[in-house]
């Protein structure tokens, strides 16, 4: 190979990165950052461009027990054009293998707080344990084959002081964990901090 083409090669790979990683098609995209670090409003504006989207919201449904949460989602749910679709959900393996538009799930800490209540974590029972790997396992196998693009947004833990309790910890121990796996089969990785995007290699 001679030094001109060796040099349009490299060029054109160095295209074809960019493109894949400023490129409006992101394929699987995941949005970390801490609490009020502006990472779910960075996500929306990564979708913005696509005239048709899932959004999929598999938090905890407002509730007038609980106004603080309730204004949160509302606030949420006051940002979303008008043409997109929200799904509220737990099954996030459903659906992603089922889609067929760009997705967007917001967000992946809250998603397992209330996978962790429904396979009995919380309380102890019997086979939580073992609940708990299938149903991760089934979203991280339906994440790594989505075939549309989608992009997912989970808070950054462990940067704190350790949980006082034995539930913080469990939950702190099991999103890092998650957010390894699913960083892994990622075509791009941001970390938000005070507004600002970082994006990870």
């Amino acid at each position: 190979m001679t030094k001109l083409t060796h040099r349009l090669a490299g060029s054109l790979e160095t295209l074809a990165r960019t493109l894949r990683r400023y490129g409006r098609d992101d394929g699987k995209v995941l949005v970390l950052g801490g609490v009020r670090s502006g990472k779910s409003r960075h996500a929306e504006r990564l979708v913005a461009h696509h005239p048709h989207l899932v959004y999929v919201a598999p938090g905890l449904p407002p509730s007038a027990d609980d106004p603080e949460w309730a204004a949160r989602v509302e606030a949420h749910r006051a940002r979303r054009p008008h043409h997109w679709t929200t799904v509220e959900t737990t099954d996030l393996a459903t659906v992603l293998r089922s889609a067929t538009s760009p997705m967007l799930i917001d967000c992946l800490g809250t998603w397992l707080s209330r996978v962790l209540d429904e396979v009995g974590a919380w309380t102890a029972k019997p086979g939580w344990e073992q609940r708990l790997d299938d149903r991760l396992e089934d979203f991280l196998a339906a994440w790594s084959q989505a075939r549309v693009p989608v992009v997912a947004v989970s808070n950054e833990v462990g940067s704190g002081v350790v949980p006082a309790t034995v539930s913080g910890r469990l939950f702190r121990d099991v999103l890092g964990a998650l957010n390894n796996r699913v960083s892994a089969e990622s075509d791009r990785v941001s970390l938000i901090v005070a507004g600002r995007a970082l994006d990870l290699p």
